[in-house]
Formats: C-alpha cells, structure tokens, sequence
C-alpha cells in the first residue's frame, strides 16, 4: 500500500493507482476493524469477564463449605456475587 506507493515517487502514472490502492486497503481496514472485530472483541471480554466472576464465586462457594460455614450465611454471602436481586414481596406488603 503506502510503502509502495513511496517507492514509485518518481512514475506520476503509477503514483494515482497506488494512492488509490492504499487508500482502499486503508478503508477497508477501518470497515472490518469497527464492523467486525471490534464487536467481536466485545463480546468476547463480556463473556470472559462473565466467567471469571462465575469462577470466583465457585472458588468462594467451595472455601466456605470447606470451612464448615453456615448455609444460611454462605447462601448470603454467594448473593452479593450476583447482583441486586429483588426479594419477593407478599401481596400484603404491596398495600
């Protein structure tokens, strides 16, 4: 592309079809990298970062058993590894 380009400086006939190849090769560069592997990357961090958490859970899951914890609290201590889930409500509590 560009190197070649460079090289042929000095052949002006040359010089259009090799700005115009270096530039297409630039274009497509920048399509595949932003439509294709970027979003790839993406979700391919998503899903790592999702299965390192999964692991750290388990690992902690597997040392509280170990040490003999109360389920009660170990059921709450793997809760905070998820998130935010909202406790059930009786009818009663929604009046």
């Amino acid at each position: 592309g560009l190197v070649h380009v460079l090289g042929n400086l000095t052949d002006p006939e040359s010089l259009s079809i090799s700005i115009a190849g270096a530039f297409l090769a630039t274009l497509y560069g920048v399509c595949f990298a932003n439509l294709i592997y970027l979003p790839i990357a993406s979700k391919l961090k998503f899903k790592n970062e999702k299965e390192v958490q999964i692991m750290q859970m388990i690992l902690d899951g597997i040392i509280s058993i170990q040490a003999g914890e109360n389920p009660i609290i170990l059921k709450e201590k793997l809760k905070t590894h998820i998130g935010y889930i909202p406790e059930e409500k009786t009818p009663e509590e929604y009046l």
